[in-house]
């Protein structure tokens, strides 16, 4: 679902940006008071890096394609959908920058459908299901696990929309310039692949992960009021199964759909829109692909080490992003020197 750069024309860009900048704002503003309490750092930590584990978790789909979950709607039913927001933003950025997953000019667009759309729509469907119940209900976890699958499939559709309006935009003497497939191959291929594997496994995984966490530690699911110490052992924990198990997304082979390379894609179609060749291909990120592109037991050894980086560098940044916004608030602006001495 990380659209690379080369497969959106500009004015898809630019919508994205347009969108997605506001809401970052207005997130930002929300979380204020919240993130100023010390326990909501761990919160924000641990969401912003298990979305980036998540996605390294690639499963296979049809077509010989792989695709991903996200983890953003846990993240919104635990702390909020605003949190969710900046966490898998957070998470996006990093997998952009560091390690070439996604574009930067699509970079509004990936947080559009995955920082957005998912964790605000899961969460919509999350408290119309879960209503008043108990924390501890089963209507809690099923209405999770709905959510979660509701989330992802609403951005994988708007994925495919945004891919397969390129043709219709951006079509010379019928030749495609960015990306080559309508919608009637992208909502299938996007929407099919995630409402009937990736969903499942989503809600199965937000489910498990909810059963867990509500048992072991319920106050993190009132991290902005409760008083009671945050368990953050739990947190820690699970963080540490997800870095062990994030090789098994290697066992997944080929790209995914819509997010290939030059090659790959001229391999497909017998050559590289003009969009791809101009703006694709810029930068890699500093570890590009994960390492997953080494092969044997160094692929392995580096996406366990892409892993451990971009756990330790999201929680570097959140906690400086924090330590500035706590500074800034401690600020007093002295009074005017009157000339009295």
């Amino acid at each position: 679902m990380h659209i690379p750069d080369g497969y959106l024309g500009p004015e898809t860009i630019a919508a994205g940006w347009v969108v997605t900048a506001p809401v970052w704002y207005r997130a930002n503003r929300r979380t204020r008071q919240l993130l100023s309490q010390p326990r909501m750092i761990p919160v924000l930590a641990f969401g912003a890096a298990f979305s980036f584990l998540v996605m390294m978790l690639n499963v296979p789909v049809a077509g010989g394609t792989t695709a991903h979950a996200v983890g953003a709607v846990l993240i919104a039913v635990i702390a909020g959908p605003e949190v969710a927001c900046l966490a898998v933003s957070a998470a996006l950025v990093i997998q952009a920058f560091f390690f070439g997953d996604g574009g930067i000019l699509t970079l509004g667009v990936n947080c559009l459908n995955m920082a957005i759309v998912m964790p605000y729509a899961g969460y919509a469907v999350y408290r119309l299901l879960a209503g008043g119940s108990d924390l501890q209900s089963k209507r809690r976890l099923y209405a999770a696990g709905i959510a979660a699958w509701c989330g992802l499939v609403a951005a994988a559709f708007l994925n495919a929309i945004e891919l397969g309006i390129q043709p219709l935009l951006h079509t010379v003497n019928g030749v495609a310039e960015y990306s080559p497939y309508g919608l009637k191959t992208t909502i299938p291929a996007m929407v099919g692949s995630h409402a009937l594997i990736v969903g499942p496994v989503e809600a199965a995984f937000t489910v498990a992960v909810f059963a867990v966490l509500r048992r072991q530690s319920p106050e993190l699911f009132a991290a902005g009021d409760s008083t009671k110490p945050l368990q953050r052992r739990w947190l820690v924990a699970l963080l540490a199964v997800m870095v062990a198990a994030v090789p098994l997304g290697l066992l997944a082979s080929g790209g995914a759909f819509g997010e290939w390379d030059k090659g790959a894609l001229a391999h497909r179609i017998g050559y590289v829109p003009r969009g791809l060749a101009s703006l694709g291909g810029h930068w890699n990120g500093l570890l590009p692909g994960y390492g997953a592109h080494s092969g044997g037991a160094a692929a392995v050894v580096l996406y366990l080490v892409s892993a451990v980086l971009g756990v330790v560098v999201l929680g570097g940044v959140v906690w400086l992003l924090v330590r500035l916004r706590r500074r800034a608030a401690r600020t007093v602006v002295a009074p005017p020197d009157d000339g009295v001495l």
